[in-house]
C-alpha cells in the first residue's frame, strides 16, 4: 500500500513522524476507555487495533470500518487478531446499527472533518453507542467551519465551540486538548493542535 500523507501507515513511516506520534497517542489515550464491544470507525489500515488490544483484557471484540478497500485489506493482512473484524463501509450510511449492532466503546479519530454531513455522522455514532457507552472523537483545531480549509482532504475546520455544538446529542462531553505528546484538560497559555472529546450518552 502506498503512503500518500493522508493515511497513517506505521510500517511505512519514520517512528519520529509527528503525525504518527499524534495518532498513536490518541489510541493510547482511548485505550483506558476501551471495553466490551469496540468500534473503530474510519479505522484506516487498522494499526489502532494493536494499540487498543495490547494488554487490555477488557475488550471482548473490535470491529474496524473504513470506506477504503485497500485500507481494509491491509488491516486484515497486518492487524488481524482472534477478536478483530474489518469491514468496508461508509460511516454516513444509516443502516450501520442494523448491520453491526451497538458498542460499548467507539473511537473516531480525524474523521468528522471529512464530512459535509457532520451532524449525520454524529447521529450515527450516537445510535451505534450503548446507553452507558463511551465515544472518543478527535479533530484538529481550525479557524471555523465557514473558512475554507487549507487541507485538500478536509471539508471543515472546527473552532472548539463548533465541535461542541455538533456533539450536542451526547449528555456528557469532556473536552481534552492535544499537542504532539500530551492529551490533557487544557492549560492556560499552552498551544494545542487537536481536540479530543470523551462523550457519554
Amino acid at each position: 500500500m502506498e503512503y500518500t500523507g493522508e493515511r497513517v501507515i506505521p510500517k511505512l513511516m519514520n517512528s519520529n513522524n509527528g503525525m504518527l506520534i499524534e495518532h498513536i497517542n490518541r489510541y493510547k489515550f482511548a485505550k483506558k476507555y476501551g471495553k466490551g464491544r469496540v468500534l473503530d470507525i474510519a479505522c484506516g489500515v487498522g494499526y489502532g487495533s494493536k494499540v487498543l488490544l495490547d494488554d487490555n483484557e477488557n475488550i471482548s471484540s473490535l470491529i474496524g470500518i473504513d470506506i477504503c478497500k485497500d485500507s481494509i485489506e491491509y488491516a486484515k493482512a497486518n492487524y488481524s487478531y482472534p477478536n478483530t473484524s474489518y469491514y468496508i463501509d461508509n460511516a454516513l450510511h444509516l443502516d450501520l446499527q442494523q448491520k453491526y449492532g451497538t458498542f460499548d466503546t467507539i473511537t473516531s479519530f480525524e474523521t468528522i472533518e471529512h464530512f459535509r454531513e457532520d451532524q449525520q455522522f454524529i447521529n450515527n455514532l450516537y445510535n451505534l453507542l450503548n446507553e452507558d457507552g463511551t465515544l472518543i472523537i478527535s479533530t484538529p483545531f481550525g479557524k471555523g467551519k465557514s473558512v475554507p480549509c487549507s487541507s485538500p482532504f478536509h471539508v471543515y475546520q472546527y473552532k472548539e465551540e463548533e465541535f461542541l455544538e455538533v456533539l450536542q446529542p451526547f449528555s456528557s462531553i469532556t473536552m481534552y486538548h492535544q499537542d504532539n505528546y500530551s492529551i490533557e484538560i487544557p492549560k492556560p497559555n499552552k498551544k494545542y493542535y487537536l481536540m479530543v472529546a470523551v462523550c457519554k450518552k
